[in-house]
């Protein structure tokens, strides 16, 4: 099995985009992959907003996503763009940090409009940190996710299948 970083770029504590993050996270541990969770959100505000990129907790981060062969890249879509706390924290990366990786998005967005974010956001940046793969990913309208009595999270049909192709391509994929 391999190691995979997930990095939330959700700002929000409770968001649908972190519970999306915490699934991956879970599907991929199950099945024997090593799995480090960055959220964002958890980082201090002063390291991403100064550019701190040597400090503890920044550094940590790196060498989580340089033990990595696969990166999962998770962000809400707001006005047609991934997140700024996203935007901040990639910019702290090292040059090439994701090369020789394969690099996976996974989006959520109020409408279809924000589907485009995938192609012409997020892809581009990753391509310059040097990944070595960029799968399709997937784009997740929140009306196609919900939770259960119990609170767990709840893919629609085809979400649900997407999400394990995904799980599927990362674990084969990550053998390359």
């Amino acid at each position: 099995m391999t190691t995979v970083a997930i990095i939330s770029g959700s700002p929000s504590r409770a968001s649908k985009t972190n519970r999306v993050a915490e699934w991956v996270s879970e599907q991929l541990q199950q099945i024997g992959h090593t799995v480090y969770v960055i959220r964002l959100r958890d980082l201090p505000a002063e390291d991403l907003l100064y550019a701190h990129s040597s400090s503890d907790s920044i550094v940590k981060t790196h060498d989580w996503i340089r033990q990595s062969r696969v990166v999962v890249v998770l962000s809400p879509v707001y006005k047609g763009s991934y997140t700024g706390i996203l935007k901040a924290y990639l910019d702290l990366l090292p040059e090439k940090a994701f090369s020789g990786k394969l690099v996976v998005p996974i989006v959520t967005g109020g409408t279809i409009a924000h589907l485009l974010a995938l192609e012409y956001a997020l892809k581009p940046i990753f391509s310059i940190l040097g990944a070595r793969e960029i799968l399709h990913g997937v784009f997740i309208l929140d009306w196609t996710l919900g939770h259960d009595d119990e609170g767990r999270l709840v893919f629609s049909d085809d979400l649900l299948s997407r999400m394990e192709e995904v799980i599927h391509s990362i674990s084969h994929g990550s053998e390359k």
